[in-house]
Order: C-alpha cells, then sequence, then structure tokens
C-alpha cells in the first residue's frame, strides 16, 4: 500500500476435476508457490461483480472456480463468460462443500452482505476482495479488519481508482510542499443516481422464481420483496445500502486519506434535504438515505499538528468555486459532478478520483517545476487493482504491498460511515424534538459517539437470526 501507512503452473483441465490442487492443500496455511493457479470464487457476479470476476480473470495466474448469486437472471453474463465455474445460491453452501478448491474470494454483492461474506471467507484461509464501501457499518469495518490480521489473509477493497495514477500523483504534489500543510479538504459527488429520500415502497410483488429472496435478504432485517430494492435501487435504503456517501466517498475521499496524517475522526455534524409529504407537513422517510446532504469532520492530524476538516457534499451540491479559479474554468479536474479539493498553507490542489489534479490558480502549472514521480505506479491503473491482489494472493500474505488492504480501508470505511450515522441521527424523532441535530463526539477506540447515546444504535446493527459475523 502506497499511503502514509506503508502508500504459475497454469491449469489445463476442467474445473471440475480440479486437476491441480489448491496452493493451501499442498503447503498448508501461508504457502504460496509462486507458479500456481490462484482458484477463484466469486459471490455476487451480476452488475459490478460481473466486472470484478472478469478484470480478476485479465490476470492470467487466475481461475474463476466458482460463481455465486442469489439470482440466476443476474448471473447469465458471468456463467456464460466462465462456462467451467460451479453455480451455487448461497455463498455459504459454496465455501463448505468446496472449501479445499478456493484459495481467493470476490465479495460483490449489495453493502448489506459484504461483511458476512467476506469474514466467512476469512475463516476458512480464503484472501479476499471486497467491494466498496468494504462493510454496512462501522463495527463491520472494525471486524474485518480485526479478522484479516488474525487470519493472515491478502484483502483489497474494490475502490479501484485507489491503484490509479492520479492519487500518486496528487501525494508527490503534497509531500512536496507545493501547497503547504493542508488545514481544510472538500468533496463533492453528483449521487446518488438512484431514488432517495422517498417513501417506502408498498404493494404486494411476486418473487421471481429465480431469485431467492431470503438469501438477498441475509443479515438485513426482513421486508416483503419489492423491485424497488433489487436489482439496482438497493443503494438508496438504509436497510440494504449505505446511499451516495457510501457509493462514492470510498474513491473521492480516497486522496485525503492516502495522502493527508488522518486516520478516525473525531467529531461530525452534518445537515440533509428535508422531505415534505404536504404542505407543512415533513415526511419521515427513516427508511430511505436523504436526496442530498452535507457532512462536516474533524480529524486530528496523527502528527499532532493539530487538526485538518473535511466536508462531504452530494445530491449535486457542490463548494463555492475557488476564488484563485477563472470564471471559465471547469472545477473539479474536468468532472463537475465529482471532486475533491485541498487547501493548504501555501495553496491549493483540486482534482478528481479519475482525473489528473491540478495547482491553484492554473498558472502555477506552468509557472513551477512540479515534482519528479517517486511512487512507483502500478501497471493497467484501474484493471490492476485486481491484478496486484492476484499477484499478492499467489506470494502470499505480507509478501506484498497493496493499493486498499484492510489495514487502510477499515478505518478509511469507518471514517466514511460516520457521515451515515450522523445523517441518520440528525433525523431521529425523540421526545424533545431532534436532539439528533447536533455535533457529535466520536470516541474511536471504544466506537462509541460520547455526546448523544441514542447515536450509537447505528454503529453496530442487528442480524435477522440465522446470520452472524
Amino acid at each position: 500500500m502506497i499511503s502514509r501507512r506503508s502508500f504459475i503452473k497454469k491449469a489445463t483441465a476442467g474445473v471440475a476435476a480440479f486437476s491441480i490442487v489448491p496452493r493451501f492443500v499442498i503447503g498448508g496455511p501461508g504457502h504460496r508457490a509462486p507458479s500456481d493457479t490462484l482458484y477463484v470464487a466469486g459471490i455476487g457476479v451480476g452488475g459490478k461483480g460481473r466486472v470484478d470476476v472478469s478484470g480478476i480473470a485479465k490476470n492470467t495466474k487466475s481461475k474463476i472456480s466458482f460463481l455465486c448469486d442469489i439470482d440466476e437472471r443476474q448471473a447469465v453474463e458471468s456463467r456464460t463468460n466462465f462456462p467451467d465455474a460451479k453455480y451455487y445460491k448461497d455463498f455459504r453452501v459454496m465455501l463448505d462443500k468446496e472449501a479445499k478448491h478456493i484459495d481467493a474470494v470476490s465479495v460483490s454483492t449489495a453493502d448489506h452482505t459484504h461483511a458476512v461474506a467476506a469474514m466467512a471467507a476469512m475463516q476458512r484461509g480464503k484472501h479476499v476482495y471486497v467491494q466498496k464501501p468494504l462493510t454496512h457499518d462501522i463495527y463491520e469495518a472494525r471486524i474485518l479488519t480485526e479478522a484479516a490480521k488474525k487470519y493472515k489473509v491478502v484483502t483489497q477493497m474494490g475502490n479501484q481508482f485507489a491503484s490509479a495514477d492520479y492519487v500518486r500523483t496528487a501525494k508527490e504534489w503534497v509531500d512536496a510542499g507545493l501547497i503547504g500543510d493542508v488545514t481544510n479538504v472538500l468533496t463533492w459527488s453528483n449521487r446518488p443516481v438512484w431514488p432517495q429520500g422517498v417513501p417506502a415502497p408498498t404493494g404486494k410483488h411476486e418473487v421471481p422464481k429465480e431469485l431467492d429472496w431470503d438469501l438477498w435478504l441475509g443479515p438485513a432485517k426482513e421486508v416483503e420483496y419489492n423491485p424497488a430494492y433489487h436489482p439496482f435501487n438497493w443503494r438508496g435504503w438504509w436497510n440494504f445500502g449505505t446511499g451516495a456517501l457510501g457509493d462514492m466517498a470510498c474513491h473521492i475521499m480516497d486522496p485525503a486519506f492516502r495522502i493527508l496524517p488522518i486516520d478516525y475522526p473525531s467529531e461530525v455534524e452534518c445537515s440533509a434535504t428535508t422531505a415534505w409529504s404536504g404542505p407543512f407537513q415533513m415526511a419521515d422517510y427513516k427508511d430511505s438515505c436523504p436526496a442530498s446532504s452535507i457532512i462536516h469532520m474533524k480529524f486530528p492530524r496523527t502528527d499532532g499538528k493539530g487538526n485538518i476538516t473535511l466536508t462531504w457534499m452530494d445530491g449535486g451540491l457542490v463548494p463555492k468555486r475557488p476564488e484563485e479559479l477563472l470564471p471559465d474554468e471547469v472545477m473539479g479536474g474536468g468532472d463537475l459532478g465529482n471532486g475533491y479539493i485541498f487547501e493548504g498553507t501555501k495553496g491549493k490542489l483540486i482534482g478528481n478520483y479519475n482525473a489528473a489534479p491540478v495547482l491553484l490558480p492554473t498558472a502555477r502549472m506552468q509557472e513551477i517545476t512540479l515534482p519528479k514521480q517517486t511512487i512507483p505506479r502500478i501497471i493497467g491503473a484501474e484493471n490492476g487493482h485486481y491484478t496486484e491482489w492476484v499477484d499478492a494472493c499467489i506470494a502470499g500474505y505480507g509478501k506484498r504491498e497493496l493499493s486498499s488492504p484492510f489495514e487502510y480501508a477499515g478505518p478509511f470505511t469507518e471514517a466514511v460511515l460516520m457521515g451515515n450515522l450522523a445523517i441518520r441521527s440528525h433525523g431521529m424523532r425523540l421526545e424533545n424534538g431532534f436532539p439528533g441535530r447536533k455535533k457529535l463526539l466520536w470516541d474511536a477506540r471504544n466506537m462509541k459517539i460520547t455526546n448523544f447515546d441514542e447515536a450509537n444504535a447505528f454503529v453496530k446493527r442487528e442480524y435477522r437470526n440465522g446470520w452472524s459475523l
């Protein structure tokens, strides 16, 4: 991992025959023969999961041996792409029956199932690649981070732009002192691009025969099937998703966490769009994430030199244009919908997760000599995020650095999800009004809000019977 925290004999037989035994069977825990193939199981293989297993397969040292999805409709393309892969609906059954034939697992389910699937794999000694956000709640992120160390498995969160050149360029510039000491970071996203701030869906709907709805619910609170939840719009419902913040912050906030000396926030406050059901009638859409929000966090610098503040905006809200930016210049590194700004004691830097950073005023780009490249780049950029994980799995635990191992991604995800804790607390209606509308003080070591106990309900959710970490 390039950051402040540290920043095969190929199988020729069909998967059913398993003529090449997985590496961990041959050599025991920790053994990683460099010539072996990495046998990978995909959990959630439609949508982004389809992209993930295809990306992993581009590394010729890997073989997609198993596919698992609760909806046969979603799995069609992946099953076509990997016809030799054995198919399951229940990842628990797959891991129990095929443990001896699996080296690593890719988890690309809806957010609410990330943690239970990843933990089940790690407990069996499997390396894991888990889509962003790493987990649905703060507690799960802490537990997965600890589990990665306990089980000594190679891990990677699927915020793929963490492996792109742009964040490394920004780090080189900030480390070189081009903008001085960063004191404030502004981040924003045009998400959601799905319904949020809306009433819970109603009506009876027949569950499609290809879908196992009970398995899709997993650990989440039980609700009746509705096409408003699956296959895509689950992101906007607290029961399953983490909203606009969970979808995009692991990309857009990544430069701040990768470059600056911060880890856990000490306080958070927010505001969110109010929904109305009629004239002067405030709606209580407690099941749905808000249509837009603004979140403010304070982070003590890990070097002891004060604090850094960070602001997140979504739903089309953006910060005020920097004075240094000319009227006709585009804000956000060429992407109006998403971006970040670092404000330092000697200048500012602007960019986004998938475009090169720019110094402000932009004339500085021609006036100064930019630092030489000092941080190694990952070949293949976005797909390199998969490639480096496969190579690290084959090398063995602790042998190679990665862009987003749980050591980094876990604390990062905790900080991201603090924003959602603030949003959900903000809207709480108690006997004395809206006491959630206050600044929340966070004890990171103990994962506890110290000045509003009701907010701690959002640190760790209750699982349905039959599900646990």
